[in-house]
Order: C-alpha cells, then sequence, then structure tokens
C-alpha cells in the first residue's frame, strides 16, 4: 500500500513538474512573441519605417509632409495597436529607408513596420512577417518617349537603373541572360536617383514596379515626354512588413486592415491616393483598383502568389 501511494505522489509530482515546463515554455514563448508590443508600452512610440520619393505608396508631399497610401494604412494599424494596448498617448514616429536599409531597420529594431512597397516573396518570408497584401504590381520600365524602347529586347547594349536590393534586379538579369541582351545594370538606393539618370541620359530606363513608376512619371515637369512600358516581368505582391517573430503585433495588423476591406473603407482610401491629384505637385496617376486586390479584399489572406 506504501509502495502504491509512493509511486502515486511520484507521478503527481513528475506530471506536475512537466505542466510547469510546460507553462515555462509557454510563458517563455510569449515573451518573444511581445517583445515589440511590451517595447511600445514602455517608450510609448511606434515606429513606422517609410520609403522616400514614393508617393503615392509614401514619400514627402508638396508640404515636406511623410504621407502616401501605405502610410495612411499603417497610421490606421497605428491607431489600432493604441487601443489594443490602452496608450492614448502612444506616439507615432517615422524613420525613412531605403532599397536596402529597410531590413535592418528592422531587424535591428529601429521601426516597428515598413510601411511601403516591398515584395512579398518566399525568400524573404524566410526572415520577415508580412501582412494581407495592400496592393498589387508589375515590374516595367520607364522610357523617353523618343527612344523607340518598348519592350524588353530594344535593350540590347542598354544601361538600366534598378534598386539595390528590390526584385527588379534578378528579374532585368535573368531576361538579360536569356535573351543575350548585354544589359548593364546601375544599382542605385533611391528612386529618385534612377530617375535623375534617366534624365540626364546616363540610363536608358529604369526598371521598377509600374506603380512607382506611374508615381515619378506623374510629378515630372512634363511627363508627356516618358512612358511606363514593357511586358509585365512579373507581378508583385505588397506587403506592410515586419519582424518573423512578432506574431501578436501582427495580428492587430492583420486584424485592421480585414477592418477597412470589410467596412468598404479600403476603396475610399485607395481612390484618394490612386485616382485623384495628391497635391499641386503629384497629378493624378488615373489607377484603378486591379482584379487581384479586390479578389485580395473579398478573400483576405497572407499567403503569397508564390
Amino acid at each position: 500500500m506504501f509502495f502504491y501511494i509512493a509511486h502515486q505522489q511520484t507521478s503527481l509530482l513528475r506530471g506536475a513538474g512537466l505542466c510547469l515546463l510546460a507553462l515555462s515554455a509557454h510563458d517563455l514563448h510569449a515573451q518573444t512573441q511581445s517583445e515589440t508590443l511590451r517595447h511600445m508600452r514602455e517608450t510609448r512610440t511606434i515606429v513606422l519605417a517609410y520609403r522616400e520619393g514614393l508617393l503615392p505608396i509614401s514619400g514627402m508631399d508638396a508640404n515636406r509632409q511623410t504621407t502616401g497610401y501605405a502610410l495612411e494604412l499603417c497610421l490606421r494599424i497605428a491607431e489600432a495597436t493604441r487601443l489594443q494596448l490602452k496608450l492614448p498617448q502612444l506616439k507615432v514616429e517615422y524613420l525613412a529607408v531605403d532599397g536596402n536599409n529597410r531590413f535592418t531597420a528592422l531587424t535591428e529594431r529601429r521601426a516597428d513596420i515598413e510601411c511601403g512597397n516591398t515584395t512579398n516573396s518566399a525568400q524573404r518570408r524566410e526572415k520577415y512577417a508580412f501582412s494581407q497584401p495592400h496592393l498589387f504590381a508589375s515590374t516595367r520600365m520607364l522610357v523617353r518617349a523618343d527612344s523607340g524602347i518598348r519592350n524588353w529586347p530594344d535593350l540590347l547594349n542598354r544601361r538600366v537603373a534598378v534598386l539595390k536590393g528590390g526584385t527588379a534586379v534578378p528579374q532585368v538579369r535573368r531576361r538579360s541572360e536569356l535573351r543575350a541582351l548585354n544589359i548593364t545594370l546601375a544599382e542605385v538606393n533611391l528612386l529618385s536617383e534612377a530617375i535623375a539618370m534617366l534624365q540626364d541620359g546616363r540610363v536608358d530606363a529604369v526598371v521598377a514596379s509600374d506603380v512607382s513608376l506611374l508615381g515619378r512619371r506623374a510629378e515630372m515637369p512634363r511627363p508627356e515626354t516618358y512612358i511606363v512600358t514593357g511586358e509585365a516581368l512579373s507581378v508583385e505582391q505588397y506587403g506592410l512588413m515586419m519582424r518573423k517573430e512578432d506574431v501578436d503585433f501582427k495580428q492587430i495588423v492583420n486584424r485592421e486592415l480585414v477592418r477597412l476591406f470589410d467596412s468598404g473603407e479600403i476603396y475610399r482610401i485607395y481612390d484618394r491616393w490612386f485616382m485623384q491629384p495628391i497635391d499641386a505637385r503629384h497629378a493624378s496617376l488615373n489607377l484603378p483598383m486591379s482584379p487581384l486586390l479586390k479578389q485580395a479584399i473579398r478573400f483576405p489572406s497572407d499567403k503569397a502568389l508564390d
């Protein structure tokens, strides 16, 4: 009888110990998940990273105010985070990033979310998390209207500017190798640098997302002298980018985006940035919402096309 009771007590203690270990592991995992939100509580700040010179997606308007379609979505997310954390004094700070340091801004915890036009790709998902898609675009090129360049074979032996760290780099290299085009790539950090190179003749084309190129064309002094052309090299699914371990923050992000989708507010936000003039310096893109984005709004999912 004594042996039976002792055995039962040992089993109970072992079971309790296993439960405590399981709870400890769960608590540790929860702490890892909550680090970003805990930091927001401590600093009473959320930091939004944005790309310069990419209006209507993100950038500075004519009054030098940080603004844009992706930033407006992030501001809604900041408000949702403020309510979730019960921090009415949570303030918003902005961090300007480029094609390269947008990633390190997250890994080094200088920003909490990147509000731009970063493609949700399989390679990037190994290190980063992405929200529901907020935009779809295609990789095309901006050229002078009188250049005679209309499609990729016309870039034979030409010089092309691309954004360093962007998905256009491998895409153009692959097209050049497959078609023996001998394209010379000039990699730059900012789209404004690439546009300047096109304007003064240092490159023959700028390859990037058609949305970004149309945005830059709209603010040129004589936009009719440039065209966005070329067969689409790819379809890019843009998501708001976060640290991979920020599971709880990603839930807030996606919940707020789905709220905007379900309420129909996303259509008004999109129309304001893509179907109307942004300001006196930026003409309207007249770019209707794509069928892919309409589908993503109807059936929200953060699964990527690839």
